[in-house]
């Protein structure tokens, strides 16, 4: 019966043509991006014998973030037998944080590991993808053709597209202007007067790697972050060679990270007591790096901890001290042919302008793409009603469509990898509740939407990351925080565990009518 009407399906989607009389090829699930998400599915999707599937890749190389941000210094603040697939471990990382080139070989192997590589179409844009409500299916157009899916899967996650500052006269600028995200590695720094936008965690990074070779630095700080020390180690010794040679010393290594960090949730959701444990220990590392009173309050953050993302370098603080680079509080006002014009009202030339603005997290271009029933996109349907998904994954009104890093899976506390992992698991439960139960489609209900966000805004409250006490990249235009899961990574992996199918309404052919509250 399943595979009667899947193959339906199939063939009533393959017959589909494009210009030139080419048939549109048709696969049961389209990936967007390879980064972990991307990758993540297309392995679990082979390990439940579904095979049918593409990746659609606009670079042309699979590892998303860790691909794209080469900017010097780069490297991963979560512990790395954490920032992992639990399926796919590694034992041989150089010291207890990976390197960016180490995650992004990480990538690399497994991709070809698990047989991936060869359904990746690289150099393949997603420049829109709408949904077919006859035929139960994405159309989607890239820049070297069309496709078409009966599940479309988003692995764009949020930090894909570089934020740029809402600042006049960059068109005007005559020297060199890079996001951290797109590091020119051509042009030399050596000597050069250098302006830094930005003190967040790229900046925390790539500001202690390029000063010791830029002739100046003028570094633009509008807040002064939470930094705490880096407690970077070396796996050598007896811990080196126990990680490579007893998969349990390194299964508990991992489990102790991972379940100690559930602590920092108890805390962060306790401001007071965060301020007294956390805060501390950031405050007595700023106290013994930066001796200068004056220049110590200037650096010292005016928002509670873990209201933005805390930070951690061992080597910031120095790096900032030194002869050649100059603090600059406030924000700026414009860009000038020849520089920067501070809140001070002071233009100071430069030669350079490196952002480290960070990315559109609350305001996900992907979302002006995708078109669902009706005719709408998810960025005006975000727009009428607030950034909300069921599960961080999926939205009323956009069928088959799953959303990978989606609205308030993003953590303050943990390593993003097991957030991935389980919406990794619970896309991939649902194409099998598809293919077992037959169906054409499933959509979340709006009503299991609104619960499910219910929870999540009235366990935002009185953390540190509370909108009404807490103004950050994580909170959006309208004081809401789409952003932050504000609860134990465990909670968000026990309710991802299955595809709950009763929250949905389903469709069982194409052109059928949908029926709700189908009982899993």
């Amino acid at each position: 019966m399943t595979s009667t009407v899947n193959d339906e399906i199939n063939n009533r989607t393959k017959v589909g043509t494009v210009t030139g009389g080419q048939p549109t090829p048709h696969v049961q699930v389209a990936i967007i991006g390879t980064g972990m998400s991307g990758i993540g599915v297309a392995i679990k999707l082979k390990k439940a014998k579904v095979n049918d599937f593409v990746l659609l890749e606009r670079a042309g190389e699979v590892g998303g973030t860790w691909r794209d941000n080469t900017y010097p210094g780069a490297a991963c603040d979560v512990m790395s037998l954490l920032y992992v697939y639990s399926f796919a471990q590694k034992s041989d990382w150089g010291a207890n944080f990976a390197t960016r080139q180490e995650l992004f070989d990480y990538l690399v192997e497994i991709a070809d590991r698990y047989g991936v590589r060869r359904h990746v179409k690289f150099h393949h844009e997603v420049l829109g993808a709408q949904w077919d409500e006859k035929l139960r299916r994405w159309n989607i157009q890239t820049s070297q053709g069309n496709y078409t899916a009966q599940v479309l899967v988003a692995g764009t996650g949020y930090l894909s597209d570089p934020k740029l500052p809402d600042v006049p006269g960059f068109a005007d600028f005559q020297g060199k202007v890079m996001h951290s995200s797109k590091w020119d590695h051509d042009y030399d720094l050596k000597g050069r007067k250098v302006a830094v936008i930005g003190t967040g965690a790229s900046a925390i990074q790539f500001v202690p790697a390029i000063q010791p070779e830029v002739g100046h630095m003028d570094l633009y700080q509008r807040t002064a972050p939470w930094i705490m020390p880096k407690p970077v180690k070396a796996n050598k010794g007896l811990h080196g060679w126990a990680l490579k040679n007893f998969p349990g010393y390194r299964a508990f290594r991992r489990g102790f990270n991972k379940h100690g960090r559930e602590i920092l949730m108890f805390l962060f959701s306790r401001p007071a007591l965060a301020e007294k444990a956390v805060g501390a220990q950031a405050l007595k590392h700023l106290a013994k790096s930066v001796p200068d009173e004056s220049l110590r309050a200037r650096l010292t953050p005016n928002f509670a901890v873990a209201c933005k993302r805390l930070l951690f370098s061992n080597n910031w603080y120095p790096a900032i001290q030194s002869d050649n680079v100059s603090i600059i509080d406030g924000e700026i006002t414009k860009v000038t042919a020849n520089g920067i014009v501070g809140s001070d009202g002071k233009e100071r030339e430069v030669d350079a302008i490196i952002l480290g603005t960070g990315f559109l997290a609350t305001k996900r271009p992907i979302a002006a793409q995708l078109t669902g029933a009706g005719g709408v996109t998810l960025e005006e349907h975000w727009d009428a009603g607030g950034m909300k998904a069921f599960r961080g994954s999926t939205v009323p009104g956009f069928p088959n469509l799953f959303l990978m890093l989606g609205p308030n899976t993003t953590l303050g506390h943990s390593s993003q990898s097991l957030m991935i992992e389980a919406q990794v698991n619970y896309v991939v439960e649902a194409v099998k509740t598809i293919n077992k139960r037959g169906l054409a489609s499933v959509e979340v209900q709006p009503e299991a939407v609104e619960a499910y966000n219910a929870v999540i805004e009235k366990n935002l409250v009185g953390t540190a990351w509370d909108p009404q006490t807490c103004n950050s990249w994580y909170v959006d235009s309208t004081g809401r925080n789409p952003s932050l899961w504000p609860a134990k990574v465990s909670t968000f992996e026990k309710g991802t565990k299955k595809f709950d199918v009763q929250a949905y309404q389903v469709a069982t052919s194409a052109g059928a009518e949908k029926h709700a509250n189908v009982q899993a």
